[in-house]
């Protein structure tokens, strides 16, 4: 079936001008709204164009038939809902198709194939510019202000890209208008998402005896100084108000390389009599757990410091561990100012080591966490503890996702609601003399 364009002010004036030209019976298939030129190309005014099929013999005239001859595009279907998937692409291919068809060049069609072939030709240009109109408006368009000023305080806080592109994909899709006008709700909805990425490390390893907790990382993130606090809370007794019971602790470092590492340990031992052992093989690992068990709810196991581009001394580190045995938490400690390229190379070296749950340090010394925020939520990492400072045991804290939201930079925060929302309750945090 062969198909033809007519273009006027209205259907009816589509049809009169098909039957005064043609003298034929025809069939209107679609009918699409569009705006015909006047002069110089403006001053447009609205009018119809039809596409149609004659349902008796051809038209003689060839510069119609050169239009019969091109497939009937089905995509102009979707011209008002799809413009640029459906029809710039084919605009060049349908001239092409009517050009060749008529067997002749576009001066030949406009010089001798009549009005006909000139109006398909018109139409098909109107329908392109109307599309690349669109497409060029698209992509001018600017966003709401809500989305610069979202971006910006995002990365304020060294919140990875990934991290932002994703929360701002969140507001197109859930904030309408009328909230996006408000920088104050703005806000409550970005701190609770961010709340919402953030996994807390669940204690499931309460009634297993012993306990051992292994922390691994690189050097200078303060694994020996969170080890000596752990130590306090768990192997120290205390009357103060949610301190959880004390049990038996031992402390075992492999650290035997680090100059002075030993002394160090064996020194926070004494003070907190709590008792120390050093191992420098799988084997003596092994030996020593196996050794003490029964006397021991957990053992805490400080590392050796290593960079994460140390790939053979990170083996070696994982070999000697392995003698812990299979139910040893992993717990990778990092520093909450490290940048975010910084941690998640970080993150990926230690990944052999299977750890649970990351342990974020020295949060006094920075108010931009995104960074750790960001690469624990896209490494799917729960965190398990907080320590803000150098004080031994007072700087530590059971991580919870109100702390740190509240230590968010530029954000407006209303604690009580986000305690609301992320309730912690009093066993996540712990109180000393």
């Amino acid at each position: 079936m062969e198909y033809q364009i007519e273009r006027g002010l209205s259907r009816q004036d589509c049809e009169q001008k098909i039957f005064q030209r043609t003298q034929r019976p025809f069939h209107i298939v679609i009918q699409r709204d569009i705006r015909i030129p006047r002069f110089l190309g403006l001053f447009s005014k609205p009018g119809v164009e039809v596409y149609y099929y004659f349902t008796s013999q051809s038209n003689k005239n060839p510069a119609v038939n050169a239009a019969a001859n091109m497939p009937f595009p089905w995509h102009m279907q979707d011209a008002e809902t799809k413009p640029s998937q459906y029809l710039q692409p084919n605009f060049e291919e349908e001239k092409r198709k009517l050009i060749a068809a008529a067997g002749k060049n576009y001066a030949q069609i406009n010089e001798k194939g009549g009005e006909t072939a000139q109006q398909i030709l018109d139409s098909l240009n109107e329908i392109k510019n109307e599309i690349k109109e669109k497409i060029d408006s698209s992509g001018k368009k600017e966003e709401h202000p809500a989305f610069t000023r979202a971006q910006e305080l995002l990365r304020n806080n060294d919140f990875s890209q990934n991290y932002i592109s994703k929360m701002l994909e969140k507001m197109r899709k859930e904030l309408p208008l009328e909230k996006l006008d408000d920088p104050d709700t703005v806000q409550e909805h970005l701190l609770e998402w961010i709340g919402e990425t953030i996994n807390i490390y669940k204690d499931d390893a309460s009634e297993r005896k012993p306990r051992i907790m292994v922390l691994v990382g690189p050097t200078g993130v303060g694994k020996t100084t969170t080890i000596a606090k752990l130590a306090a809370i768990y192997g120290i007794e205390s009357d103060e108000n949610n301190a959880p019971a004390a049990v038996e602790v031992r402390m075992i470092t492999i650290d035997a390389y680090r100059i002075g590492a030993k002394d160090q340990i064996e020194k926070i031992g004494n003070i907190m009599q709590i008792p120390v052992s050093c191992v420098d093989n799988k084997l003596a690992l092994r030996k020593e757990i196996a050794m003490y068990s029964e006397v021991t709810d957990m053992f805490l196991i400080d590392t050796i410091g290593k960079s994460p581009k140390d790939a053979a001394k990170i083996g070696e580190m994982k070999e000697i561990l392995e003698g812990a045995g299979r139910g040893a938490e992993f717990h990778l400690v990092i520093s909450a100012g490290i940048k975010t390229s910084d941690i998640e190379d970080i993150m990926r070296q230690f990944e052999p080591f299977n750890y649970k749950s990351v342990i974020i340090t020295k949060m006094d010394e920075t108010d931009r966490i995104g960074s750790v925020i960001s690469a624990a939520a896209e490494k799917r990492k729960s965190i398990s503890f907080i320590t803000d400072g150098q004080t031994v045991p007072v700087d530590i804290r059971k991580a919870s996702v109100v702390r740190f939201l509240t230590n968010l930079d530029g954000f407006k925060v209303d604690r009580e609601k986000l305690e609301k929302r992320f309730p912690s309750g009093d066993a996540e945090q712990f109180r000393w003399k």
